[in-house]
């Protein structure tokens, strides 16, 4: 596994339990708006933490932390992937893994294995655009497949989309809603524009902020909306 990080603490990203998070290095993806350029961009590259190391570590932690959540860069580039989720839920810990959706065919084969337990997927953009967002030559198709895959897992599972309103306007938002199904849970995210893959830092006033986000009139109708198509709709800022 190329590990790029560890955070050995969190209360938030396994909703309901204490977790650990491990992020591996790589991606196929090169969002400008990401906030791990460390782990995407190869010259920005860190040295690896050992796997031992963490497994060390998560064993001391049994008993204390209740989950591990996987992130990247992308986890479904990595080879051993499979195997350290493995050797982690041994140790008893839940799983959360965070993917682009890129790679439905390692979805599915996690999913038949039964190594994940909560599947956190991002939805970069409306289909027409997704190479544009994601600066890639992804076929959207993959994406939506990985998103039929997750939803007939049996597991828990969100959607996202971060709001990347330099790129991403309020009607891509509108148009990502043919994408969403009822019984989803998606949650729109705020844009972090510090610390990315691509400078996005200015001293001009950006259009969308945490409260901005939480009381522009459109977040209030997508919630409304999710609500009555049997969507949960949550915002989330960073």
């Amino acid at each position: 596994m190329n590990i790029g990080g560890l955070q050995k603490f969190s209360l938030l990203d396994y909703p309901g339990r204490i977790s650990a998070i491990v992020f591996t290095q790589g991606c196929n993806f090169r969002c400008p708006y990401c906030h791990n350029p460390e782990l995407v961009d190869p010259a920005r590259y860190t040295a690896l933490i050992p796997e031992a190391e963490v497994m060390s570590f998560l064993t001391r932690r049994k008993g204390k932390l209740g989950a591990v959540t996987i992130t990247g860069g992308e986890p479904t580039m990595q080879s051993e992937l499979f195997a350290f989720i493995s050797k982690i839920r041994a140790l008893g810990f839940r799983i959360k893994l965070d993917t682009n959706g890129s790679s439905p065919d390692i979805i599915g084969e996690l999913i038949k294995q039964d190594l994940v337990d909560y599947w956190a997927m991002d939805i970069k953009a409306p289909w027409d655009i997704y190479q544009i967002v994601t600066q890639s030559l992804i076929d959207p198709e993959l994406i939506g497949r990985s998103m039929e895959i997750i939803r007939g897992s049996g597991k828990i599972f969100e959607f996202r989309t971060t709001l990347f309103d330099k790129l991403l306007t309020w009607s891509d938002i509108e148009r990502i809603k043919s994408i969403l199904l009822p019984g989803d849970s998606f949650y729109l995210q705020q844009c972090r524009y510090k610390h990315t893959l691509t400078d996005m830092e200015t001293n001009e006033d950006v259009s969308i902020t945490p409260h901005h986000l939480a009381d522009a009139p459109e977040s209030n109708c997508l919630v409304e909306w999710g609500r009555a198509q049997g969507i949960r709709v949550n915002l989330r800022s960073l």
